[in-house]
């Protein structure tokens, strides 16, 4: 089923950071939402998983950064538990299994708290987790930013193959041009709190209508690089 927002905005102080925007999100896609930075990117990506949780929605959110998802005293178990409690989602030893092992984790290594693990593995199991509910949408907010490119190419692949054939639809945030190049079959563009362009992901990289969608793809030099 298409998920859809309508009016979505934010302010802070006084100031809008997100204008009246409107969205319909359909089974399956993948999207990329690019933007200089202060562009409104993060905060659309928190008031669209926002908005559609409040409306009983199943809607995954991954930070940029697995600090803000996880408790460095707590262990893995701890907080693979917690998620399955907040979604409602009785255990299930299999699915747990299929999971890690999709992103590329042992689960043996769970009674390890955070901080036993490497930067990378810890984003790999934030995003683990926010598939426990087989969710309709999943917004990742900048999902690699902290982890070098070979280890951030590899998460993505594991990624991209477990969402293989999947209903699951996705809006990857990013300053990365040549990683959304790769990923999505769309792109959103998003300028002073709105987004001002939406294409396939080929038309958008090579004929941008808009100034801030050109400004962003003048400098071809990411295309070469294997993101």
């Amino acid at each position: 089923m298409t998920l859809s927002v309508s009016g979505l905005c934010a302010e802070h102080s006084g100031r809008i950071i997100l204008r009246p925007t409107s969205l319909d999100i359909e089974p399956g896609v993948r999207i990329g939402l690019v933007g200089a930075s202060g562009s409104g990117k993060s905060t659309f990506g928190h008031a669209l998983t926002d908005d559609l949780q409040a409306r009983g929605r199943v809607v995954s959110h991954v930070p940029q950064s697995p600090d803000e998802a996880l408790d460095p005293l707590r262990s893995m178990a701890f907080h693979w538990r917690e998620a399955e409690t907040a979604l409602g989602v009785p255990h299930n030893a299999q699915r747990q299994r299929e999971l890690l092992q999709s992103l590329g984790i042992a689960p043996g290594d769970l009674g390890k708290r955070p901080w036993g693990w490497s930067r990378g593995m810890q984003q790999r199991f934030v995003i683990a987790m926010a598939l426990i509910g087989s969710p309709e949408l999943i917004v990742l907010d900048e999902p690699t930013s902290a982890l070098d490119p070979v280890v951030a190419a590899d998460t993505m692949n594991l990624l991209d193959r477990f969402l293989e054939g999947c209903q699951t639809a996705m809006i990857l945030i990013t300053h990365d041009l040549c990683l959304a190049a790769r990923r999505v079959a769309q792109l959103m563009v998003m300028h002073d709190g709105q987004i001002v362009e939406r294409a396939a992901t080929a038309d958008l990289l090579h004929r941008p209508e808009t100034e801030a969608a050109r400004a962003l793809t003048a400098h071809r030099s990411w295309l070469a690089l294997p993101c």
